[in-house]
């Protein structure tokens, strides 16, 4: 089980490289459904002017569509760092089944503010290939910050 997790967290490392290549906050995310990716996205943000445009917003949409409906219950996002609060939501209302991630983000991470925004059936797994997933972030800002 835990190689699954490094498998499809690496597949969502290469969603955050590619939000790098554009200028974006370095977050990807996919989503597996049966075995296999049915949906990916990486932060959007700047290149459509959406702040709503986040890797995981952009998965679940392709997830939806992938699958005919509107629940995820049976699929599992991968996603390189925390949610935040709006994903959250976003998540709970897609009852998707699972949520691996792996950076925690201390201070805008949906844990932060409340556990209970995720659907109470969800499962969370978090840490996994943590220090990949906020090393592609930090490196990221302080880019920037040159």
């Amino acid at each position: 089980m835990e190689n699954n997790h490094e498998k499809y967290m690496f597949d969502a490392l290469r969603e955050a490289q590619r939000a790098a290549a554009e200028d974006e906050v370095p977050i990807g995310a996919v989503i597996v459904c049966q075995g296999r990716i049915i949906a990916k996205g990486h932060n959007m943000t700047e290149r459509l002017n959406d702040p709503t445009a986040h890797a995981e917003m952009i998965a679940i949409t392709a997830a939806t569509e992938a699958v005919g409906g509107k629940y995820l219950n049976d699929c599992t996002l991968y996603v390189t760092v925390e949610p935040c609060p709006m994903c959250a939501g976003a998540l709970a209302w897609s009852q998707i089944g699972k949520v691996v991630y792996g950076a925690s983000d201390p201070k805008r991470g949906f844990s932060r503010f409340s556990p209970s925004l995720m659907h109470p059936k969800t499962e969370i797994v978090s840490g996994i290939m943590a220090e990949e997933c906020g090393n592609i972030v930090s490196e990221f800002f302080q880019r920037k910050r040159k």
